[in-house]
């Protein structure tokens, strides 16, 4: 698959529970196709105490699937996708509703 999206890339989500929430993402999984949006799609999780840290229940980021992101483009407010575009031999990422490099 074409990898669109990098670390630091500022998403909006489409589908799910959080739906219309914009994030920036924090990490990229590119064996399964997902990305960890800071703040977003948060699971609770039970953990036993260990030697390095309480127990308790923590806060998790989740994974979300990259077909449930859209590039969030702040100059219009609202979702676009990415396209490619070639420049003096180099390839940009520009966002489709504007035109403005990603």
């Amino acid at each position: 698959m074409i990898k669109k999206y990098k670390k630091g890339d500022e998403v909006i989500v489409k589908t799910g529970k959080d739906k219309g929430k914009v994030g920036k993402i924090a990490k990229v999984l590119n064996k399964t196709d997902c990305v960890i949006v800071a703040g977003i799609n948060i699971s609770k999780k039970h953990q036993k105490p260990s030697q390095d840290s309480k127990g308790g229940i923590v806060n998790k980021d989740m994974p979300i699937h990259i077909s449930n992101l859209l590039a969030y483009d702040s100059k219009n407010k609202k979702g676009s996708k990415i396209g490619f575009k070639i420049t003096d031999g180099k390839k940009q990422r520009i966002l489709k509703t504007s035109g403005d490099k990603y």
